[in-house]
């Protein structure tokens, strides 16, 4: 593969930093008092409410309404997880791919926000791109462990 100015894994580590800062950010403009009140996880529960799909409806009232003090804590943390995680390129395909997955829960749980479609979007495919790429061999605690 060539490249301009840096080799391919480095564009690749570039881009995984980026995801990183990016779930970083996510986290850090939360109102994380109001998050752990249950602000976040009732405004998330009148998206569900209102979902067209029946199963996100559902798994939504199954998983996430019972215990919402626990999901906000998920949530938040996870993010500062994957920001962490990406950025240290620390158990990077781990991060990933948890990414990966939290992005596709939040971009069908926003289905009818194009905003959020394209932000989720985004963040999956960069997150599947470094995993296919892996954009950890490069710039990573990793990579100088020799893990992966």
């Amino acid at each position: 593969m060539e490249a301009i100015w840096l080799t391919g894994a480095e564009w690749l580590a570039v881009l995984r930093i980026g995801l990183g800062l990016w779930w970083l950010e996510s986290w850090r403009h939360k109102d994380r008092r109001s998050w752990f009140e249950g602000g976040g996880i009732a405004w998330a529960a009148e998206i569900a409410a209102k979902h067209r799909w029946n199963a996100v409806r559902s798994g939504f009232d199954v998983v996430v309404r019972p215990r919402p003090r626990v999901m906000a804590y998920v949530v938040i943390y996870a993010e500062l997880a994957l920001g962490l995680g990406l950025v240290l390129g620390f158990l990077t395909p781990i991060a990933l791919a948890a990414g990966l997955l939290l992005n596709l829960i939040y971009l069908v749980l926003m289905i009818h926000d194009w905003a959020e479609q394209g932000q989720n979007g985004m963040m999956a495919l960069i997150s599947l791109v470094g995993l296919g790429g892996m954009a950890w061999q490069t710039w990573s605690v990793d990579s100088a462990l020799g893990w992966f």
